[in-house]
């Protein structure tokens, strides 16, 4: 069976940067993304935000990684991902427009969900299963792991 293609929220992919536990979910996650060994979707706006976070001071402090390393980790996700261009959402969809956690900084990935129909988002934002659009996957690293071990390991 072939894999679904994920969407890694930028929360997962920094917190499997700063943590000590390798065997955590999210660098699990992150090792697999660097390794080519998963299947993810990528867009100029999510590769934008990834840097623009990573490069918050506090952030940066945790991490320690220069401008230099930043780019280059950056350059190997986007060499392991598929990169798309998904049409921008100028409307808010109705589940953002109903619900009070609704963030319109989340519909970059709702639309980078639609460029492929078996596309999973995996986040750590507890909110965004309650607001995903109907018929969208939304899992946790912990919950994508456990779905999905033996593709990365």
């Amino acid at each position: 069976m072939k894999p679904r293609p994920v969407v890694v929220d930028t929360n997962v992919l920094v917190s499997g940067l700063l943590t000590s536990d390798e065997n955590s979910p999210t660098a699990r996650i992150l090792d697999a993304m660097l390794s080519g060994r998963l299947v993810f979707l990528l867009s100029e706006v999510l590769i934008e935000e990834y840097l623009e976070v990573l490069r918050r001071p506090k952030i940066r402090r945790r991490h320690g990684l220069d401008d230099e390393s930043l780019q280059t980790l950056l350059i190997e996700i986007t060499l392991n991902g598929l990169v798309r261009q998904p049409a921008p959402w100028h409307d808010p969809p109705p589940h953002l427009s109903s619900q009070p956690h609704g963030d319109p900084n989340d519909l970059h990935l709702w639309s980078l969900l639609r460029t492929h129909p078996d596309a999973v988002l995996v986040t750590g934002e507890l909110p965004l299963p309650e607001v995903a659009p109907v018929g969208r996957v939304v899992l946790t690293p912990r919950q994508f792991l456990g779905e999905h071990r033996d593709s990365l390991d």
